[in-house]
């Protein structure tokens, strides 16, 4: 089947935007209209720079039954722009992605490239020549190998959990792909430096939305990323963002915990469950509910699994 084409000076990257009409976690009040504006800026400025705009995945906080108003406002922001959205693990229900959500919304109003299965997926059109861009949205392989058919640049975007400097505990490491030049990676909010493998440059930008509550994201400052044909790194743009005082509420921030703590406390956590069910006759169900953070990508495949051994709902 023939790509789409684009027309473009390069690649404008909006990792995880986490769009939601309610503020999740410990968001504040007014998150709706923050990240609309967050979003709304990230489009503005591609269009001045005339590069397409790309969403490496979770577009939408949460997958389904978002206020059709919201979906209203979504629909007249990208229709001048369309940009090429990857499918990530919150734009999916129950690890599937299916017509009832939000993101296929956007997708029948013809208001999105959607990319929901891996491949190459349009050819931009720069001055300097055609480049390959194709994607990995979440739960699908990365390619073992990219084939360039008169490429000048490949480019490759993904949402899957992989190796970088921070997140050693990730089974997926980087490695060359032959025939690939970038792989830009959303899913991972915490910025990384890029991995080069071969001929591969790995990256994983960050995302522009900041969720969590802690001391490491009241430093970061949000960036989108700007990719351009002969780069040999991404270029930053700060989005423009309220005082973390204005987004946060004022209290003390949480403990910070290692990846092990927190397996090991998860795992503590069903020996006493499996201890109490039979003193205490509390459920896998309220165990689940009491100790799964929903902004946590494995969440949506635990309660999956939960239903199909189960058989109940959440």
């Amino acid at each position: 089947m023939e790509l789409p084409r684009v027309a473009g000076k390069g690649l404008f990257v909006i990792c995880d935007p986490h769009v939601a009409a309610t503020p999740p976690g410990h968001r504040m009040e007014g998150y709706r209209e923050q990240v609309l504006a967050k979003v709304s800026a990230c489009l503005e400025h591609a269009r001045e720079l005339e590069l397409h705009p790309v969403i490496p995945g979770d577009l939408f906080h949460w997958p389904r039954e978002n206020p059709n108003g919201l979906a209203v406002e979504l629909i007249e922001l990208f229709r001048p722009h369309r940009p090429s959205v990857l499918v990530g693990n919150h734009d999916k229900y129950l690890a599937r992605f299916t017509r009832d959500v939000s993101l296929a919304v956007l997708d029948a109003a013809g208001v999105v490239r959607l990319m929901d299965k891996p491949g190459p997926a349009f050819w931009l059109d720069t001055q300097g020549g055609p480049v390959l861009v194709g994607g990995s949205p979440d739960g699908t392989p990365l390619p073992r190998h990219v084939e360039r058919d008169g490429a000048v640049a490949t480019v490759w975007f993904s949402h899957h959990s992989i190796n970088f400097p921070d997140f050693e505990e990730r089974l997926l490491a980087p490695r060359e792909i032959p025939g690939l030049d970038w792989l830009i990676n959303g899913h991972i909010h915490r910025p990384q430096p890029m991995v080069t493998m071969g001929a591969t440059r790995w990256c994983n930008p960050g995302n522009i939305t900041r969720l969590t509550f802690s001391r490491r994201t009241k430093t970061r400052v949000p960036v989108a990323s700007i990719w351009r044909p002969g780069a040999t790194e991404l270029e930053s743009w700060a989005v423009p963002v309220l005082p973390f005082e204005q987004v946060f509420p004022d209290q003390e921030f949480p403990p910070e915990r290692s990846a092990e703590e927190r397996n090991s406390l998860f795992l503590k956590g069903l020996e006493r469950l499996a201890w109490r069910r039979t003193q205490e006759g509390l459920g896998l169900k309220d165990f689940l509910h009491a100790n799964l953070n929903p902004e946590n990508p494995e969440t949506g495949l635990v309660w999956e699994l939960y239903e199909e051994v189960a058989g109940g709902d959440k």
